[in-house]
């Protein structure tokens, strides 16, 4: 068994994923890009989070195409652009995506105390940092 199915088959296990749409989505991503060079566990934590719902998961879809077509070897310009898109946010968006960079950068991340931080929000945030722990011991 290779790493990816090893993580899948992990996350399965646990649990972890929400409905068979994030399953699917979560595997989409991971069959199409987890053999390019910039595929970590960074990444993969984040293509955990990104597969969360359909919107998440075309910006994911979208940033790592354009990093398969210009070969890159690391995620150097994704966190640039998820830098970019956190400063777009006004909402709670903008901590799923601090989350995002947190995750991808290897950086620990504290859920905020922040009244305005809707229920949903908290309840994604969590479960990205427990499937982040699971992906960290494989």
């Amino acid at each position: 068994m290779d790493w990816r199915e090893k993580c899948f088959a992990a996350l399965d296990a646990e649990k972890m994923f929400e409905d068979s749409g994030h399953r699917t989505r979560f595997k989409e991503l991971m069959d199409c890009f987890s053999h390019y060079p910039f595929f970590n566990k960074g990444v993969c934590k984040c293509v955990y989070l990104s597969a969360w719902d359909e919107k998440h998961f075309c910006v994911m879809l979208e940033t790592l195409t354009d990093m398969s077509l210009g070969k890159d070897k690391d995620t150097r310009e994704m966190s640039v652009k998820g830098d970019a898109l956190a400063e777009e946010q006004t909402d709670d968006e903008y901590y799923v995506y601090q989350l995002s960079i947190a995750l991808l950068n290897g950086k620990p991340f504290h859920i905020s105390a922040s009244p305005d931080m809707s229920a949903e929000t908290r309840y994604i945030i969590q479960r990205a940092l427990r499937a982040s722990e699971i992906i960290d011991r494989l």
